[in-house]
């Protein structure tokens, strides 16, 4: 229930509703109440009880909560319908539009008090910001959404808090994010705060930062407790995610046949539910999956289906990190120069603070195919470039991967001691990868 305005403006509001309908105030305190009463509550002087106001409010013939705060009939009400529609704008693509709108419920909200409509909108504006790339918008918008909850429970300020971290792993502060996800976690499950929805947001986050780290047991467990709670979810759009996110870890071990399944899931019930840019993602994973399993025909379609469906609606993220998976593809289709090219045009929407991780995947691969074409110097500067952006991001498998291919370099230029630092730099990171940037794991849900 919403909160009361103070006695003098219900007292003054009483007051206004009863001369305007032209009633005394014995008859508006009949049969329950005295004349006496109304004067002092219109006065300000007493702080009616709800019943009190319940038999006033019926008396004035305007709802309870209109009388108690002010705010017209079933306003909140309207509010959340509308945010619903701002959510299914989103869910299609356009995430412009959706911004439009939920700017406006913001506004709404703000003007009648509406505190819980006014984080929701903000965490809408966060998730629009979120798709079309702005990253400190998306941070800040998160941000205000978990200050306008306040002091409400931790589970309902999880999704402003999944947001944080996902727009820090976005902009390439692995750790960072890994730390507001484990932290979130661990005071949820060792309060007994066991709320699936929650539960099931953080776990499926926390498996994207996990893998590029390198720490690939974290990922295999945060995928085992997503699967558990799965079947408790009460958001069917938070199981598809969570099936999609999983593909990666069943990936990595190997069972590409799973992780194909899980993806099929997955895409069947972004269908359903008709959210258009989630599905462009299992496009990308899909294509993901084929590239690694060598099939890589199959891999540029999926991966060119998923180009088409988020770049027009205006993903620029999304579609730059899926230009880069897209550009590897090509480049081992042997359509090279196609694959420069697309790469260089990534390069342009990419940077160290937006999409690190994906800026130097493309700097190694720009290494890869200038050390093709016997271009050893712009190789090397290709991949110095892409391991400075890597260990900002703390992104060890990929550094380590990269050390190798730099040490390769220069061990065939005759630089020997060049290339073992290198090789020494990898070694460091490929070391019980994971641990240590990360502290104790969070206390695992009760399952």
């Amino acid at each position: 229930m919403a909160e009361r305005d103070d006695p003098g403006i219900i007292g003054r509001r009483v007051q206004q509703l009863r001369t305007k309908r032209g009633l005394t105030q014995k008859q508006l305190a009949e049969p329950a109440y005295t004349p006496a009463y109304i004067s002092t509550l219109e006065a300000g002087r007493v702080r009616a009880s709800e019943p009190a106001l319940r038999h006033i409010a019926g008396r004035l013939g305007v709802a309870y909560d209109e009388l108690a705060t002010g705010r017209p009939a079933h306003l909140a009400t309207g509010l959340r319908l509308r945010l619903t529609d701002a959510r299914r704008t989103l869910a299609t693509g356009e995430a412009e539009v959706a911004a439009e709108q939920y700017g406006t419920l913001l506004a709404e909200a703000q003007t009648h008090g509406l505190v819980a409509e006014q984080a929701a909108a903000l965490l809408g504006l966060g998730e629009c910001a979120l798709e079309t790339g702005d990253l400190e918008v998306a941070r800040t918008r998160f941000e205000q959404s978990e200050q306008r909850l306040g002091d409400a429970p931790l589970p309902q300020r999880v999704p402003a808090l999944r947001g944080r971290a996902v727009s820090h792993y976005l902009a390439g502060e692995l750790r960072y994010s890994c730390y507001l996800f484990e932290s979130t976690l661990d005071e949820l499950n060792r309060n007994g705060l066991h709320d699936p929805d929650a539960l099931l947001l953080l776990y499926t986050g926390v498996i994207a930062p996990y893998m590029d780290m390198g720490a690939h047991a974290r990922a295999a467990q945060a995928a085992e407790f997503a699967l558990a709670l799965a079947p408790r979810a009460g958001d069917p759009a938070l199981v598809a995610r969570m099936h999609r996110s999983v593909a990666r870890t069943l990936l990595a071990e190997g069972r590409t046949a799973e992780a194909d399944a899980s993806l099929a899931k997955a895409a069947e019930l972004y269908r359903q539910l008709q959210i258009r840019t989630e599905l462009a993602n299992c496009h990308w994973m899909r294509g993901y999956l084929y590239a690694q399993n060598g099939e890589l025909e199959r891999a540029e379609s999926e991966l060119r289906q998923a180009q088409t469906m988020l770049s027009a609606k205006r993903a620029a993220l999304y579609t730059s990190q899926v230009n880069v998976e897209l550009a590897d593809v090509l480049h081992r289709r042997g359509k090279s120069r196609e694959a420069a090219a697309l790469l260089r045009e990534v390069l342009g929407d990419l940077s160290s603070e937006r999409g690190a991780v994906h800026s130097a995947g493309a700097h190694r691969l720009l290494g890869i195919i200038a050390e093709d074409a016997r271009d050893t110097e712009a190789a090397e500067e290709h991949y110095v470039r892409a391991m400075s952006l890597l260990e900002r991001a703390g992104a060890a498998g990929d550094l380590a991967d990269l050390c190798r291919l730099l040490g390769d370099l220069l061990r065939r230029t005759g630089r020997i001691e060049a290339a073992l630092d290198a090789y020494r730099t990898g070694l460091g990171h490929r070391t019980s990868p994971g641990t240590t940037t990360l502290g104790a794991a969070p206390a695992p849900p009760p399952l």
